[in-house]
């Protein structure tokens, strides 16, 4: 099984406070991830270490074998849309277009390939008929979906986002969930940082459990358990019956935010 992702040792301290500690991820390639885990656990910050946004203290992250700085061209990122200026003057088309600016290099401006590649994204998300509307007066839903876009259209190996079904409706929820299975189905490698507990087991096929430290990684039959959950959560997870983690996803109890 090829490894996609490969984080070794990885430290990372806010000040004096750990926030990640002596972190051991490997992610095959192919799957679909869910990191999960109570507030304040680490996972947004594990992502944005893996992508070089926070310096660790200690640590390693390698792709398909080689260090992240070689490999940048090969991932995506999709950041909470809370951390997003949505003020920003900007069209959804051009949103969407700097996701072709690795192909392009930053002193070439885009062509009608990349206009093509930006819309296409948009048709796949469902708002090719918003491509000039300003960024701002979409929805919550339809902002996130515009920054999935942005990520298909760099054509990526590797999809890391942070939160994206926060703040959106069911329908949109399933929309996004639809496109990264035709991710996964595609062959790419697909770690989503996710806080609901109850869409787990239908959602992913692979799952982390991180609370500064890892707890637990793999498939999801295997990781998703009673003993795990408890030891990532504690107290936090006191209403959550020993028959409803292993029980369908639809009936398990939400968990705390990132």
């Amino acid at each position: 099984m090829e490894i996609a992702v490969d984080i070794q040792d990885l430290t990372v301290a806010y000040g004096d406070k750990p926030v990640l500690w002596d972190v051991d991820l490997q992610v095959p390639r192919g799957v679909l991830m869910a990191i999960i885990g109570p507030n304040g656990a680490g996972k947004t910050t594990l992502l944005k270490s893996t992508l070089g946004l926070v310096k660790p203290a200690a640590g390693s992250v390698r792709i398909f074998g080689k260090p992240y700085e070689q490999q940048r061209h090969l991932i995506a990122y999709v950041p909470q849309r809370s951390s997003v200026d949505w003020d920003f003057p900007t069209t959804v088309l051009d949103v969407v277009l700097m996701g072709r600016y690795g192909h392009l290099g930053w002193l070439r401006r885009p062509g009608r390939a990349e206009r093509a590649a930006a819309l296409a994204a948009l048709e796949q998300v469902q708002l090719a008929d918003f491509a000039h509307r300003q960024i701002g007066q979409l929805s919550g839903g339809q902002q996130q979906r515009v920054f999935l876009a942005r990520a298909l259209a760099q054509d990526a190996e590797i999809y890391f986002m942070d939160e994206p079904f926060q703040g959106v409706d069911a329908v949109t929820e399933r929309a996004i969930i639809n496109i990264l299975r035709d991710l996964r189905a595609a062959g790419k490698t697909v770690v989503v940082v996710h806080h609901d507990l109850q869409t787990v087991t239908e959602y992913f096929d692979q799952v982390a459990l991180i609370n500064v430290r890892r707890i637990a990684a793999g498939p999801v039959h295997d990781v998703f358990t009673e003993a795990n959950l408890r030891a990532t959560y504690g107290g936090r997870l006191a209403l959550l019956e020993t028959s409803r983690v292993a029980a369908p996803a639809s009936s398990a109890a939400p968990a705390p935010g990132d």
